[in-house]
């Protein structure tokens, strides 16, 4: 009885320190399969079926068998031989059903004769329904399932239900989220999933020393956009490598399609290293598993980049205010010089007016000045001078008639 409570405490113990560690580490990130034989379910859940792929699912028929070979393709065997009714695409990768089908696949372009007038023509199709767990009416006798049944809607489509163990489901998937180095591209994670190569440290996929800024720019879908939160970074290892996160990114605003977020990083080289120095993102997401990738910055030498700038700008400022202070003092003394020992007054006590005054004379051309009053030579003074003796003498002369007139009375 002592031993078997004290397994059962045991037990416990191991169970809840378990639990423990899920809730603080948190859930794993999402990375694509390495092929393109999965699907997400209802939920968003990932399902794996990559070791499912190339088995083969064979259904017995009375004039052809039909063969599915799983993410790989259909076909029809008889005795006249095979036919192709579509191979499998990886850009048409199993969708979620509904109802009792859990998954649907599509096969495409498979062979085309007495097929050319198919829709776009395809050639022959296939669609394989997939059920999870067993067929209603039929058992299946291998461990990995077997086809239910098949329906020829026309002798160039054919439709396969297809019972087998699905796998165990995996994360739940961000669907719809993107982020890649341009507002359209989705380079290091595209529909919720790191893309390979961003998964991990790679020396293919590293960064210069001379790039120091790195804009990362986030897409979501709009009604799901708040969920996304503030990314945290984590550098291995810790000291030689300063990175700093700045942007609408970083300050959590939620990305959509039409106006994306953009994180900027910028990371100084402090100590020259061998190896890249790896930076960790993680973005978590509200009720989904979140999104993290890796980038890889090389430091080939150590950078200084913002105190070489600020230094710069120091010197820039010193040298500015020295010469702003001579000039003022050069100005003041110039003009109290003037104005008590050249009895020079206003404009003309500055430093600097004759000849500024000189300098826009001889732009302008002009070489004339106001004539002085005693210059009789001017032909304005002459001008003057005649004006007012015809003046006078016309004032002279009718001066001299009203006297002869008036003299007679």
């Amino acid at each position: 009885m002592d031993a078997f409570s004290c397994h059962s405490w045991h037990q416990f113990f191991t169970i809840t320190s378990i639990a423990v560690l899920v809730q603080v580490l948190g859930g794993a990130s999402i990375v694509v399969p390495s092929s393109g034989c999965y699907a997400l379910d209802n939920s968003s859940h990932i399902v794996d079926f990559t070791s499912l792929i190339g088995h083969l699912y064979e259904y017995e028929g009375k004039d052809s068998d039909l063969v599915v070979r799983f993410c790989k393709d259909v076909e029809s065997r008889s005795q006249a031989g095979y036919i192709d009714f579509g191979r499998f695409d990886e850009s048409n990768y199993l969708m979620s059903g509904s109802g009792r089908i859990n998954f649907v696949q599509e096969f495409y372009k498979g062979d085309l004769i007495n097929c050319e007038r198919t829709y776009g023509k395809l050639g022959r199709t296939a669609q394989v329904n997939i059920i999870c767990g067993s067929c209603l009416n039929v058992s299946c006798q291998g461990e990995l399932g077997c086809i239910c049944n098949i329906t020829y809607e026309s002798s160039c489509r054919v439709i396969v239900e297809l019972a087998i163990p699905c796998e165990k489901q995996g994360g739940r998937v961000f669907e719809g989220f993107t982020l890649g180095f341009h507002p359209r591209s989705w380079e290091i994670v595209y529909n919720g999933m790191t893309q390979l190569g961003f998964e991990k440290p790679y020396q293919e996929f590293r960064f210069n020393t001379e790039q120091s800024q790195v804009a990362l720019y986030m897409t979501a879908v709009a009604s799901l956009s708040r969920l996304v939160q503030k990314p945290t970074i984590k550098i291995v290892p810790e000291s030689g490598l300063e990175v700093r996160l700045s942007g609408s990114g970083a300050e959590g605003r939620p990305p959509t399609t039409l106006s994306p977020s953009v994180l900027i990083v910028d990371w100084t080289c402090e100590v020259a290293r061998n190896t890249p120095y790896e930076v960790e993102f993680t973005i978590p997401v509200e009720s989904y598993e979140p999104i993290e990738f890796t980038l890889t910055k090389m430091c080939d030498y150590p950078q200084n980049i913002e105190k070489e700038s600020t230094r710069g700008w120091a010197a820039f400022g010193v040298l500015s205010f020295i010469i702003l202070v001579t000039s003022t003092v050069f100005c003041c003394g110039g003009l109290i010089y003037k104005a008590r020992f050249q009895n020079q007054h206003g404009l003309d006590a500055l430093p600097g007016m004759t000849l500024l005054s000189a300098c826009l004379q001889t732009v302008t051309g002009g070489t004339q000045s106001y004539p002085r009053a005693d210059d009789h030579t001017s032909p304005f003074v002459v001008n003057q001078a005649s004006w007012g003796k015809q003046r006078g003498a016309v004032a002279q002369g009718t001066w001299r008639q009203t006297e002869a007139r008036y003299g007679t009375i």
